[in-house]
C-alpha cells in the first residue's frame, strides 16, 4: 500500500491529523496558505508543498480540511486544473450539502473521485485520534481509504451515497450544540447548589447524565479557561447556520437546537468569538446568576 497522502488545510483539525499520520508511517504532503502553519507542520516532518497543484501531483489520495465554501471550491478547481490521473479527494470540512455537491462536480469533470467525509470530534479529540469519519460516496474508494482513516480516527463507516456523510454530521452537531449549552446550565445549577464543581465533573461525567461534551467542556467551565479553542464560537456559529438550513430544507423542526442559538449569538456579542464554545458558560452565568428569577434564593 502506498502510504502517501496529501492534506490541504493544516489548521487545528488538518494539522492534528497530519501529525498523527506522520507518527504512523505516512508520507504526508501538506499545504496551507498560512506560512506559520506551513512552518509549524514542517517541523513535524510534514513535506510542505508549494501549491495545491503540487499536492495533487505527488499524492494519490488528498484530504481537504478548510474553513469556508469558497476555499473548498478554490482547492477543487486547483486539483482539477492540475491535469493529474484520477485522484481520490476526501472532503473533511463541515459544509452545506450544496457546497459538497459543487466540490464533487468540479472534481468529477476532471476525472477525480470526491468523497464526502466530515469528522465527528474537536481539535483536541483529533490530537488523540478520537475522531469518527462519516464517509460517503464511491464504496470502492472508501474501502481503499480504510487504512488511512484508521490511522487518524477511532472509527469510520461507509454511509452510502455521496452527501450522507454531511447529513450524519449535521445530526451529530445538532446534539453537540444542545449538550454544550446543557452542560453550562448544569454547571451553573451545581454552582448555585453549593456543590464542589470539580466533584461535579468527576461524578456526573461518567454517569447517566454525562455526555462527551460534558466530559470535555465542563472542566473548561470550572477553570473559566476557554483557550486554546478546540472549536471557536465563531466557527461553530457558521456550522449551526448550516444545520438550521438543513433542518428547514427537509421540513424538520428542532425546538431544543433552536433554543440554543441565541446563547451562541450572545457569546459572539460578548466578544467570545475566538474562544472555545465552552464559553457559553459565561453567557448563562451572566443571565442566570446575575439576574435570577424573582424570589429565587439559596436554600440551606
Amino acid at each position: 500500500m502506498d502510504k502517501t497522502v496529501g492534506i490541504v488545510g493544516l489548521g487545528i483539525m488538518g494539522g492534528a491529523i497530519a501529525r498523527n499520520l506522520v507518527d504512523r508511517g505516512w508520507h504526508v504532503i501538506g499545504f496551507d496558505i498560512d506560512a506559520a502553519r506551513r512552518a509549524e507542520l514542517a517541523l513535524a516532518n510534514v513535506t510542505i508543498a508549494d501549491s495545491v497543484g503540487q499536492v495533487a501531483r505527488d499524492a494519490p489520495i488528498i484530504m481537504t480540511s478548510l474553513p469556508s465554501p469558497a476555499a473548498v471550491q478554490d482547492v477543487a478547481h486547483s486539483i482539477a486544473a492540475s491535469a493529474q490521473s484520477p485522484r481520490i479527494v476526501i472532503e473533511l470540512s463541515t459544509l452545506a450539502i450544496a457546497d459538497k455537491f459543487r466540490f464533487e462536480s468540479i472534481l468529477k469533470k476532471a476525472g477525480h473521485i470526491a468523497l464526502d467525509c466530515p469528522l465527528s470530534g474537536t481539535g483536541a479529540q483529533a490530537k488523540n485520534r478520537d475522531l469518527i469519519v462519516y464517509a460517503s460516496g464511491d464504496s470502492d474508494s472508501i474501502a481503499r481509504c480504510a487504512g488511512l482513516f484508521s490511522d487518524f480516527a477511532k472509527q469510520s463507516a461507509d454511509l452510502g451515497r455521496y452527501g450522507n456523510g454531511s447529513r450524519m454530521k449535521f445530526v451529530a452537531n445538532h446534539l453537540v450544540a444542545i449538550h454544550n449549552v446543557a452542560t453550562a446550565e448544569a454547571m451553573i445549577l451545581a454552582q448555585r447548589a453549593g456543590l464542589d464543581p470539580k466533584m461535579v465533573v468527576d461524578m456526573v461525567g461518567p454517569g447517566a447524565g454525562g455526555s462527551r461534551m460534558f466530559q470535555m467542556r465542563a472542566p473548561m467551565m470550572v477553570e473559566g479557561a476557554y483557550e486554546p479553542a478546540t472549536m471557536k464560537v465563531s466557527t461553530w456559529k457558521k456550522d449551526m447556520a448550516i444545520i438550521a438550513e438543513f433542518a428547514e430544507d427537509i421540513g424538520c423542526t428542532t425546538p431544543l437546537f433552536t433554543l440554543t442559538q441565541p446563547v451562541y449569538t450572545e457569546a459572539m456579542a460578548m466578544g467570545l468569538g475566538d474562544q472555545d464554545t465552552a464559553a457559553v458558560f459565561e453567557v448563562l452565568k451572566k443571565t442566570i446568576i446575575t439576574d435570577p428569577k424573582p424570589g429565587a434564593r439559596n436554600r440551606e
